[in-house]
Parts: structure tokens; C-alpha cells; sequence
């Protein structure tokens, strides 16, 4: 007892405050009162400025928000039911209150109820009733649930679910909710809202775990499993590629992308994001399905793999010995008309001479347009004509009509440099390549800055006419594709090429690491809208907005992509998207690498091997 005392006094000389009496304790507490009335609380920063109470609806802060509550389940719930809720996109919140049940009482209430209905079956059987089908299944519904119980494989629960949706005014809220009842009654679900209760309704479905409605339904393990909230996306199939691993789930993405609507297909990622890494192991697992990869390397990053795989590298540059000539012509197919492609050929023909001399006047465009018809004329190439292999014109016979016709002199001068000039031989030459292998590299690193878009353009027009010639299934990777947003004429055919891929079996995989360049040209936009497949990876914040506005990100993928590692980011594909994380095996990681040290160390162990 002593010792009991000692501890008392010892804890209440610690904690108790010194005091001077009743009248020095009043006053002390109502200071603190009055403090305490000054000092903001959690409940003051998030509460709303208005909150008023309807008999169907609240308003809060100018929006508009009502609780329903579900009260009637089918027989059988489906997995994930309530996935067409959990990804309907509109703003609301769900609450699940889950209450445990003693199986022992509810045993004793299941041995009533089938003593009830086994009675009731026995009355009817000896009044020469026709047998009732409801009896006789709730019946061996109870059993069944009986046996469960005692087995401890099932367990018994009442569950409570309310669903708040919010709108901008009573008529929104009023549509939003009829949608809703409509996804619910189309899985024999039926809700009510919660009259005279959307403050008590409105407050089960905040964070914090007061169920004020208490409307519940007695439910048991299996149908309760079926309500389980988080359901994710799936891309997995039967055919395809394996493009990574899914996030949510942990399940792989496999995916074919000439099913969809077209095979095009945009990455955008900041440097260091993992993009050349992606788009390699895409290339690399495409191929072993007999895919033909063409692809635009300004950075020479698929070097080694066209070197693992045996693909054609060839450099263009000023010193390179590789040449493409712009006014070559595809095969004629049977059912072409000549005067169609030469006039395709001659548009094509028309932006890329406007890149060269920095922009056409109108008058000036139909000048070189008429030029253009003649310099195809000069070699017999006309508008009736069939060629097979012909013998075309160059940049040469171009500038060599164009100076001596009326008007065409300024720009011939402009077209100068590229005919006589410091650039004479890169674009004024016939083509010397032949390629016939299944991986296709053009690297354009070696050339000068603003040769770059006007290489591109030339490298494209080569590749169209390629895969004009042959149909069969490709992809063409344009990497640092931000570089030909920055021309008009060579975004438009670009974003030319992307719209009219299907038709010839062709996807087109555009990367840019400069969005704003990018998006900020008009046929960005229209580029990623007829891609049906996007991948971004991780991002800048000073990208984050623009990506957040085309693609209409939420608040926790914008988060999810500032924050991702190398390799992870979201995929969109048709409707769907989910969180991917691109893997890869250690004989592919050997191939695909763009670390300079991992490279480095490759180049060593080859020379180390060769010495031997």
C-alpha cells in the first residue's frame, strides 16, 4: 500500500501544473480557452466556407454532391462488378463498411430460417401445391451457406456501401446519378439515395470511417470478394510483343499493335527516361516475328543493334559515301496510276525544296512546281508515262531548269550551296544503296545542325517510296522526331506519313524528348491523336502540364511520372492504359544498352576476345 501511495505522488508531482488555488485555476483555463479559439485546427484549414443541406443534395462551396446507398444484390455478383463504377469518369467517393458477424449467432438464426422454409415446403407438398422454385432454392442456398459456416471456409458479414457523386449544378448531378443507377440495375443492383440524410450520407463517405447511414446488407465471403474495389487494366493477349510489366497487377503486357485502328505509335520522355532502351527491345522482340524495323537514328544509339542482328547501318553525312537521290520514284504497282504517284512524288519534292531555301513565297511555289514537272520531263517521266526503273533526274537538272526560267533565279541562288556550294554532293547525287536486310539504320549524328531536318525529310522520302514499292508489315522509328516539328513542311510529312501508315502495313513510332517543340508545332497534336498507342515516360515538370493537358492525366499520374524510375511510366493503347515497367533479359540489356560506361565495357571485352 506504501508503495502504491509513493508511485500516486510521484506521478502527480510530474504532471500536474502548480497551482494557486481555485480562482488561479478558473483564470488559467480561461486563458487557455480564449487561446485555444485563436489557434487554427485541422478541421479549419479543410472544412468548407458553405455547406448547405438539402433534402436531396448538398452544396458545397458551389458544387453539388449526393449519396446513394445499394440495398438489393442479385443472387450471383460477377468479379468485379463494380469495376464499371471505379473507372466510370466522373468525381466521386466511394465508402465500404464491413462489419464481422459472430457464426455461432448466425448459425442459430440459419437453423430457424431453414426450419421456416423446410415448413413451408412440407405444407404446400401436403396441399397438393405445385412446387415453389424460390423456396426450394433459398433452401439449398441456406444449407449450402449452413456447411460453409461450419467448415470455416466462409465467414458471414453485413456490408454497407454508399456511392457520393459530385456536378457542377442540381441538373449535372441528376444526369451523373442516372448513369449510375443504370450501370447498377444493368447487374440487378438496385440504390436509393439517401433522402432527409445527405448530411449523415455525405459524412459515411468522407476518410474517416463514420458509417452515420448504417444501412447495411447481410452478405458472406464470396459475393463480399466480388465488391473488392481496385481493379486494374489488363493488355495481355494472345499475340504481340512483350512491351513490360504492369504495375497494378504485376501481369505482363503483351500486346500486338497492328490489331488496333493503325500501328502508330508516340513516346515522349525526358533524357535518361529509358526511351532508346524501350524502343530497341520493341525493335528487337518485333524482328523475331518477321517484322521489317526501319529506323532514323540523329544520335547513332542503334548501332550495336544493327550490328547484333546483322541490319544495314549507313551513315549520312557530307564524308559519308552513302547517298539518297530526292526525286527517286517508287515501283509502279499494277493498279497505280503513274500521274498520281509523280504527283505525290512532286508535292513531297515541293516541301522538301522549301526546307532547303528557308521558305517559299506563293509565286514561288508554282514556279518551282512547274520546275519540277520539267526537271521529271527532261528524263521522260511525264504524267501518262509507265516507268520501270528509270533513269531519274537530281538535285542537279533541278537547279539547272530553275535558274534559267523566268522568276526562278532567286531561287536557284538560295538552292546554291546545296548544288555547288559547301553542301554540293549530299543531296545532288543518285542513290548507291541497295538494302535488302530486315533492320535498316540511317544515322544522320555526323550531320551539320541544319542539315538535320532536311536529311530527315530526304531519309523519309526514301523510306515511303520503299514501302509504297512492297507491301509488308514494318515499323519506322523516328527518333528525336521534335527535330522535324521545328519546319512546317517537314512536320506536315511526317504527320503525312503517320495518317496513311495503315494502308501499307507500316507503324510509325515517333520519340521526342523536347515536348514543348513538339506539341507546340500544329500537326503534333494530330500526330499522337492518330497514334493509337502512347507511352510516356518519365518527365520534367516544366513538361508535365502539357503532357497533362493531351492526355488528361490525373493528379496521381502526373505524380507517377515525375516520380518514375528508368523504364516506367504509363501506356496507353486504345481506351486502356496502365502503369508499365519495361524489362529486359541480360542478353538483351547486352544489346539494347545506351550507358556509355556499359558500352565502353562491351567495346573492351570484344577487343579482349579478338586477341585471343
Amino acid at each position: 500500500m506504501n508503495i502504491f501511495k509513493k508511485k500516486e505522488k510521484t506521478v502527480t508531482a510530474s504532471t500536474a501544473r502548480p497551482t494557486g488555488g481555485p480562482e488561479t485555476d478558473k483564470e488559467t483555463k480561461a486563458i487557455m480557452d480564449q487561446y485555444d479559439k485563436g489557434v487554427s485546427s485541422l478541421r479549419d484549414i479543410i472544412a468548407p466556407s458553405a455547406f448547405k443541406v438539402k433534402t436531396k443534395s448538398i452544396e458545397i462551396d458551389g458544387k453539388f454532391a449526393t449519396t446513394i446507398f445499394v440495398t438489393t444484390y442479385p443472387r450471383y455478383l460477377d468479379t468485379n462488378w463494380f469495376a464499371s463504377i471505379v473507372n466510370f469518369d466522373i468525381e466521386f467517393d466511394v465508402a465500404m463498411f464491413i462489419y464481422p458477424q459472430d457464426s455461432a449467432t448466425i448459425l442459430k438464426e440459419l437453423r430457424k430460417r431453414i426450419t421456416q422454409v423446410s415448413t413451408s415446403i412440407s405444407m404446400q407438398a401436403e396441399q397438393g401445391k405445385v412446387r415453389d422454385p424460390q423456396l426450394e432454392t433459398a433452401y439449398q442456398d441456406i444449407e449450402e451457406l449452413r456447411d460453409r459456416l461450419v467448415q470455416g471456409t466462409e465467414r458471414f458479414y453485413q456490408y454497407g456501401l454508399y456511392i457520393t457523386v459530385y456536378g457542377n449544378t442540381e441538373e449535372e448531378l441528376d444526369e451523373i446519378l442516372s448513369q449510375i443507377e443504370v450501370l447498377l440495375e444493368g447487374r440487378l443492383i438496385y440504390a436509393k439515395p439517401a433522402l432527409f440524410q445527405m448530411e449523415q450520407g455525405f459524412t459515411s463517405t468522407l476518410p474517416l470511417g463514420h458509417d452515420a447511414l448504417a444501412v447495411n446488407v447481410n452478405m458472406n465471403t464470396s459475393p463480399l470478394s466480388t465488391s473488392f474495389p481496385f481493379v486494374s487494366s489488363d493488355l495481355t493477349s494472345n499475340s504481340g510483343v512483350l512491351y513490360g510489366i504492369n504495375l497494378h497487377n504485376s501481369s505482363l503486357i503483351l500486346f500486338d499493335r497492328f490489331s488496333l485502328e493503325n500501328a502508330n505509335m508516340v513516346i515522349f520522355a525526358k533524357s535518361g527516361a529509358g526511351k532508346s532502351c524501350t524502343v530497341k527491345l520493341e525493335i528487337l522482340r518485333s524482328m523475331m516475328f518477321g517484322v521489317e524495323v526501319i529506323v532514323i537514328d540523329p544520335e547513332q544509339e542503334y548501332r550495336y543493334l544493327a550490328e547484333a542482328v546483322g541490319g544495314a547501318y549507313l551513315k549520312i553525312a557530307i564524308a559519308s559515301d552513302h547517298r539518297i537521290n530526292p526525286f527517286d520514284l517508287p515501283d509502279l504497282g499494277e493498279d497505280e496510276n503513274p500521274e498520281s504517284v509523280l504527283r505525290e512524288n512532286i508535292t513531297r519534292l515541293l516541301g522538301l525544296i522549301s526546307l532547303m531555301v528557308d521558305g517559299l513565297s506563293a509565286e514561288e511555289q508554282s514556279i518551282v512546281d512547274n520546275a519540277l514537272w520539267e526537271t521529271y520531263a527532261l528524263k521522260d517521266i511525264t504524267r501518262g508515262a509507265r516507268w520501270t526503273k528509270p533513269e531519274v533526274p537530281t538535285l542537279q537538272d533541278f537547279y539547272n531548269i530553275t535558274k534559267d526560267m523566268d522568276g526562278g533565279k532567286n531561287v536557284a541562288v538560295r538552292l546554291q550551296r546545296f548544288v555547288e556550294g559547301t553542301f554540293a554532293g549530299v543531296f545532288n547525287r543518285a542513290t548507291n544503296i541497295d538494302l535488302d536486310q530486315q533492320l535498316i539504320v540511317f544515322n544522320i549524328r555526323d550531320m551539320e545542325e541544319e542539315l538535320r531536318p532536311i536529311a530527315m525529310y530526304v531519309v523519309l522520302g526514301f523510306i515511303w517510296n520503299r514501302i509504297r514499292s512492297q507491301l509488308k508489315k514494318r515499323i519506322l522509328v523516328v527518333d528525336e522526331a521534335w527535330i522535324m516539328m521545328r519546319n512546317e513542311e517537314s512536320a506536315k510529312f511526317l504527320f503525312s506519313m503517320a495518317k496513311r501508315a495503315r494502308k501499307y502495313y507500316l507503324g510509325v513510332t515517333t520519340i521526342t524528348q523536347d515536348i514543348s517543340d513538339f506539341l507546340g508545332s500544329k500537326y503534333g497534336k494530330p500526330i499522337v491523336t492518330n497514334s493509337s498507342i502512347q507511352l510516356l515516360l518519365r518527365q520534367s515538370p516544366a513538361a508535365i502540364d502539357a503532357l497533362s493537358e493531351v492526355f488528361y492525366l490525373t493528379d496521381h499520374e502526373k505524380f507517377r511520372l515525375l516520380e518514375s524510375d528508368v523504364g516506367e511510366g504509363i501506356f496507353f493503347a486504345g481506351l486502356k492504359h496502365v502503369a508499365i515497367k519495361v524489362v529486359a533479359s541480360y542478353a538483351e540489356d547486352q544489346v539494347i544498352t545506351s550507358d556509355p560506361q556499359q558500352i565502353l565495357a562491351i567495346e573492351a571485352a570484344k577487343r579482349e576476345m579478338a586477341g585471343k
